[in-house]
């Protein structure tokens, strides 16, 4: 069994990859949708998080509004602190129960991918024990082009959700494998299943 990191910047493409590896036949456990369903309507992660930011985060639906709570914890530490702290600890949670089923369905010779967006901040990678990380890798003028052109982020903001997250220096620090997703798609292919054979490898244990 073989325990991967899997990060990148936001408008690297890391997302593309989860989902090619996926296809190939990794068990994969995605942060942001744990995040997600761990404030769902009617779970006791909205609940912390409306008794911490007041209902205004709730939309007409009763759902999360997430610009909203945007709005509040983006730029002020103190608040994105006390998010993180109800939401990090069940974020966990969930994705430990995901390994162990995916451990339970692929057995020793799984290869189970956590794609996590911020797994270069903090001492993340260090701490969670991955087998290798890989980070998906562009450079600083791609992502904002792709934030600007294909998301329609403008520049002011594609530059502030970058500059929230780690450099590319520190994402490359952390990386076993390096995904390089400034090409094209078919260059990214190429690249995803060389990969992808080097993880079955050692996930059987072979070197």
């Amino acid at each position: 069994m073989l325990r991967v990191g899997l990060t990148g910047g936001i408008g690297s493409g890391k997302s593309e990859v989860s989902r090619r590896l996926a296809a190939l036949g990794a068990a994969v456990i995605d942060a942001d949708k744990a995040a997600r369903d761990v404030v769902a309507p009617g779970t006791p992660g909205l609940a912390q998080v409306v008794d911490a930011f007041g209902p205004g985060v709730l939309g007409a639906d009763g759902a999360l509004d997430r610009p909203k709570l945007g709005e509040i914890v983006f730029g002020d530490d103190a608040a994105r602190a006390k998010l993180n702290g109800i939401i990090h600890p069940l974020v966990h949670a969930r994705m430990r129960d995901a390994e162990e089923q995916a451990i339970a369905d692929g057995g020793d010779s799984a290869v189970i991918v956590h794609d996590i967006p911020l797994l270069a901040e903090g001492g993340r990678a260090r701490s969670a024990g991955f087998d290798l990380v890989i980070v998906v890798d562009v450079p600083p003028e791609v992502q904002t082009d792709r934030l600007v052109r294909l998301r329609g982020m403008p520049a002011r903001q594609a530059a502030a959700r970058m500059a929230a997250q780690a450099t590319r220096e520190q994402r490359l620090a952390i990386a076993d494998i390096v995904i390089d997703n400034a090409g094209t798609l078919a260059d990214l292919g190429k690249r995803v299943q060389e990969v992808w054979d080097d993880l079955r490898v050692r996930a059987a244990g072979e070197r």
